[in-house]
């Protein structure tokens, strides 16, 4: 806790060593108070620190940055403060998320013990008045349907708001991905393949132009898009990643996958963080692999 508490302070002092170059370009002085503001606020005040550093260290160079590349700091600078607000946005809203399926639970569990309790009182008065009239029974019957309907429209009410936060979560992920790759692609100067976001994760496909025809060694055009793709997977230090390389050939697919795992962890990508599978099917022009990033 006490090294916690000493980086968080760390974080702190940085916005106020960097004032005396904000004199010189506006945008310091905006980007470290957007920073403090995270800071400042108690939903955010803990989380992001390791974006936050690196927001930081961007703004630093853009404060010492020569003219001639003061526009690329101080995009970088701006694309670092922005994927730290978004990854800190979107780590608060699952921690939310997270109270709330905890504040959910008890109740349920709270009305389980409470819904037991009443049904064994019901039993012994019951067995005690068992002359009861049957206008009294058929009330109680009506009471314990009106009581069963209310706490089912409050469980779906519940159910609604959850999915609400989870969306939300979803959105500030997707956001904060469609900004690293912004950035992946601006570093490294090459173009990430295409992608999409379904059950599994972020899909990024290969073209069937990443490896030559029947054999796994990676062309031109699949080492750059592997560039590109190894500086997006260490912006954040995001996920597992699953590789998935595809051939009619025996023991093709498989090669591929390994020669896919090879570069990225040639590229700085921790090879811990990577599974490989060949799998026995035709690459098409559209698709020789396909890399999988868990969100």
């Amino acid at each position: 806790m006490r090294i916690r508490n000493l980086f968080v302070l760390g974080l702190l002092a940085m916005p106020v060593l960097a004032v005396a170059a904000a004199a010189e370009d506006p945008a310091v002085a905006e980007l470290n108070q957007r920073l403090v503001a995270l800071q400042a606020d108690l939903r955010t005040a803990d989380l992001a620190a390791f974006e936050r550093l690196q927001a930081q260290q961007a703004i630093d160079v853009l404060a010492k940055a020569k003219r001639k590349d003061l526009d690329q700091a101080r995009y970088l600078a701006e694309r670092r403060v922005a994927i730290t607000e978004a990854t800190a946005r979107a780590a608060a809203a699952r921690r939310e998320v997270d109270q709330f399926e905890r504040t959910r639970s008890e109740l349920l569990v709270e009305a389980s013990r409470r819904e037991a309790n009443r049904a064994r009182q019901e039993a012994e008065r019951l067995r005690v008045q068992a002359q009861i009239q049957a206008e009294e029974a058929e009330r109680l019957r009506q009471a314990a349907e009106t009581e069963t309907l209310a706490r089912q429209d409050a469980e779906a009410a519940l159910s609604s708001v959850a999915g609400k936060r989870a969306a939300q979560v979803t959105s500030a992920q997707q956001n904060a991905a469609k900004l690293a790759r912004e950035e992946a692609e601006l570093v490294s100067g090459q173009k990430l393949p295409a992608s999409k976001f379904d059950g599994r994760g972020e899909v990024f496909t290969l073209a069937g132009d990443a490896f030559a025809a029947g054999q796994a060694t990676l062309s031109s055009a699949g080492r750059d898009q592997l560039k590109a793709l190894a500086e997006y997977l260490n912006i954040g230090k995001k996920g597992r990643v699953t590789i998935e390389a595809y051939d009619s050939a025996n023991g093709v697919g498989q090669r591929r996958a390994q020669a896919l795992k090879d570069a990225l962890a040639a590229a700085g990508v921790a090879a811990n963080r990577i599974q490989v599978t060949g799998k026995k099917a035709a690459a098409t022009r559209a698709r020789s692999a396909e890399v999988i990033v868990a969100l």
